[in-house]
């Protein structure tokens, strides 16, 4: 058994084209989310459906696998680029996003040990909401949790509605990385879409509505993702400030 970093790659983002090439601090977007995930110790393999994406990953010493553009969600090419690389059964795809440049390495470790240690299918992050507003923007994706600390649900909506006043509710913010085995891979992207996934737009759902568990860690600090020009920009004044390499 051993673990594998994949980050889908896709070209044709709506709100932002061309986005694993959009440009940061002077690097492609797609380069700063590799390179921190390949300090892990982890390999790693971007999966996208453009030559292009793929060219610029060699050309920084990058591993890259060329997918089918026809896949409707990152899953779908993370399953292709495991069927590619001959991943075992019981070999852990970790699916790192293309828009995370951030990401903390040290939240690896979290997001794989229930895989390890329970008996769940797959895994993922979430992190405590700073302010109220943030819960009620719906590209921001809530999850509430079991006392096993399984996901009971993820939405866009802020969940759970609290009726009566009462003091103010821990909402936890999603974030979307997941850790599975390709066994589960393979068979989460065999089931037709879920009609709550469908309605969301939050592929994980799936997972829940065919009855699979989904375990949740709760990390600490959030960061920023990328996914509208505005996002970038913001990022890339901040990043004069900071030390974000």
């Amino acid at each position: 058994m051993k673990k594998v970093i994949i980050i889908p790659a896709r070209y044709g983002s709506t709100r932002l084209p061309g986005k694993p090439l959009a440009i940061l601090w002077g690097k492609p977007l797609i380069q700063h989310v590799y390179e921190r995930a390949a300090r892990s110790g982890i390999e790693t393999y971007v999966a996208t459906d453009h030559e292009e994406v793929f060219k610029t990953v060699e050309a920084f010493g990058g591993k890259a696998v060329m997918t089918s553009p026809e896949h409707k969600c990152g899953t779908e090419r993370l399953a292709e680029a495991a069927s590619i690389l001959k991943l075992s059964e019981e070999d852990i795809v970790i699916n790192l996003q293309g828009d995370q440049p951030l990401f903390p390495a040290e939240y690896l470790a979290p997001l794989v040990e229930p895989l390890l240690k329970e008996k769940v299918e797959m895994s993922t992050l979430a992190t405590p909401f700073k302010n109220y507003k943030e819960v009620q923007n719906p590209n921001r994706v809530k999850v509430v949790l079991s006392k096993n600390r399984n996901a009971l649900y993820f939405s866009r909506s802020p969940i759970p509605y609290i009726r009566d006043k009462s003091p103010e509710f821990p909402y936890l913010k999603h974030i979307g990385v997941y850790a599975y085995r390709v066994s589960f891979l393979k068979k989460f992207v065999s089931l037709p879409e879920g009609e709550l996934e469908r309605l969301e737009k939050l592929e994980q759902l799936r997972a829940l509505e065919y009855g699979y568990s989904i375990a949740v860690r709760v990390v600490e600090a959030d960061f920023p993702e990328v996914d509208t020009p505005e996002d970038l920009e913001v990022l890339e004044k901040w990043g004069k400030n900071d030390n974000h390499s």
